[in-house]
């Protein structure tokens, strides 16, 4: 089964625990969730207003 979940932020979201920085993945493209792994660097050239799926390989733009 798939689910689609609209995600609009593209970068990770930093935590701080004790003097430590956690950063939290908040594109949802991190294979290493919760934890930011820098996936989020493939969403920078996203344009506004446009939906994107991405799999393992690639990205694909979704027109209407």
């Amino acid at each position: 089964m798939a689910r689609l979940i609209q995600l609009k932020e593209k970068s990770p979201k930093e935590i701080k625990v004790g003097n430590e920085s956690k950063w939290i993945c908040m594109c949802g493209l991190s294979k290493n969730q919760p934890f930011c792994d820098g996936s989020h660097k493939k969403t920078l050239d996203e344009k506004e207003g446009k939906i994107y799926i991405y799999d393992k390989e690639k990205r694909v733009e979704i027109t209407e």
